[in-house]
């Protein structure tokens, strides 16, 4: 924990989409631990939003420990009044991360939000820990929190609802499964009704890491999906039932592992397979004597656009 002498800067917030690999490589566990501090992490894992009671609780604190996380902890609050348990925010207090399991995002918004320990994961993320959520802890991360609707890729009136979240992600409605239940159509429709909230889709097995700068990068194998209705032209306001909506100018951003997006500015930092844009265009200027083109250069300059790559191109014979 910072002392006084210390800057205090919020810390890395990382929704994760759920089915997170806990067999093979982990990746986005092995996030959790690194960002939590490697070796010295203390985390905390709220279960609270499971239907699996203790059995989940206890796999996450065997796969941190795995990990090389020697201090875990786990706690379950299944009222209000046991999330307003002192020892419970006081264990949240030391703790470097908070991991929150899937489950039921509507009982954990209901049972965690404006308690002393949703008080205290709030404080948490102020003095610079990370929380983690998967499933439905990705959900409550941010402020107005997906509770519940059906699948689909039309957007429809009524089609989601929202709740109140832990507001950690702040401006940015969080959906989770997103690819696999085909939950296009709802976060679409949620984004039309709150056109200056973003929405983030999360795809399996992947995590958007966002920074205290709101500098989103993509882990995992899926891809995270970035909704803006910044621009938007839409019937939500005037349809009813659940009659599909108009929505013009929507943007749409899909971004796989390693991108980088920029929520505050809406827009795209960088992304693996990307040439770099910085700067000024190269010119390249012709010598005094010319050289010949060798015939390998030749070869791939007549082959572009061919199904072989590049670097099969180059490895043939001449």
């Amino acid at each position: 924990m910072p002392t006084e002498d210390q800057p205090v800067a919020p810390g890395i917030v990382l929704p994760i989409g759920g089915a997170e690999d806990k067999l093979g490589r982990m990746t986005i566990l092995r996030d959790v631990v690194r960002l939590a501090g490697g070796a010295n992490a203390r985390i905390v894992v709220l279960s609270t939003a499971s239907s699996l009671g203790d059995e989940i609780t206890q796999a996450y604190i065997d796969l941190f420990l795995q990990l090389g996380v020697a201090d875990v902890a786990g706690i379950r609050p299944e009222s209000r009044e046991q999330a307003q348990d002192a020892d419970l925010a006081e264990l949240v207090g030391r703790a470097t991360a908070v991991f929150m399991t899937g489950g039921n995002q509507v009982k954990l918004s209901t049972l965690v939000v404006g308690t002393a320990l949703g008080d205290a994961i709030v404080a948490a993320h102020r003095r610079g820990a990370l929380v983690a959520g998967t499933s439905a802890g990705a959900s409550i991360c941010s402020e107005h929190m997906v509770s519940f609707g059906s699948g689909g890729t039309t957007p429809k009136f009524r089609v989601g609802q929202v709740s109140q979240g832990l507001g950690l992600v702040p401006g940015a409605i969080v959906d989770q499964h997103f690819t696999q239940r085909n939950r296009f159509g709802r976060l679409y429709a949620l984004v039309a009704a709150n056109p200056h909230q973003l929405g983030i889709g999360i795809d399996e097995d992947t995590a958007a890491m966002i920074g205290p700068d709101g500098r989103l990068e993509v882990r995992g194998r899926g891809v995270v999906t970035v909704v803006d209705g910044g621009e938007l032209i839409t019937t939500a306001y005037t349809a009813t039932g659940t009659q599909p909506l108009l929505l013009s100018n929507l943007r749409v951003h899909t971004l796989p592992r390693g991108a980088v997006f920029d929520l505050r500015a809406r827009r795209l930092l960088s992304a693996p397979g990307l040439p770099d844009a910085d700067g000024a265009p190269g010119i390249l200027r012709p010598s005094d004597a010319p050289a010949e083109i060798d015939p390998a250069t030749s070869r791939l300059i007549r082959a572009e656009g061919v199904h072989e790559t590049t670097a099969q191109l180059r490895r043939r014979p001449s």
